[in-house]
């Protein structure tokens, strides 16, 4: 077994035996395949009662959908963040988010009712 982990640099890839901030064996992620269409909708299950605004079904690398989420909380004066692909604008904002995404040329569907 090689090196795991090094004081100077953090955690070692396994493989080529660099830092993994420059691991060369390993492909960049990529992003979840979807079917083009963006679905937003408003959930309110385990968050006691607050009203929570989901966008899924973005195909895009994780840097460009916390630029997006940005982007969609500063339009919107709220909170939020991103989990497991999932922007998560806090507030109901379903109708403004979903206008900013057609305005970027995405194909956007509500879910919910």
């Amino acid at each position: 077994m090689g090196l795991v982990y090094s004081t100077d640099s953090g955690r070692m890839c396994p493989a080529c035996r660099r830092p993994l901030a420059q691991c060369t064996c390993r492909a960049a992620p990529q992003p979840p395949a979807g079917d083009g269409i963006v679905r937003v909708g408003r959930e309110t299950k385990g968050r006691g009662g607050k009203a929570v605004t989901l966008v899924r079904g973005l195909a895009l690398p994780t840097a460009e959908l916390a630029a997006l989420g940005k982007q969609l909380r500063n339009a919107c004066g709220a909170g939020g963040t991103v989990k497991d692909g999932v922007l998560e604008v806090q507030g109901n904002h379903v109708e403004r988010v979903m206008a900013l995404l057609q305005q970027q040329g995405l194909k956007v569907k509500r879910t919910g009712g």
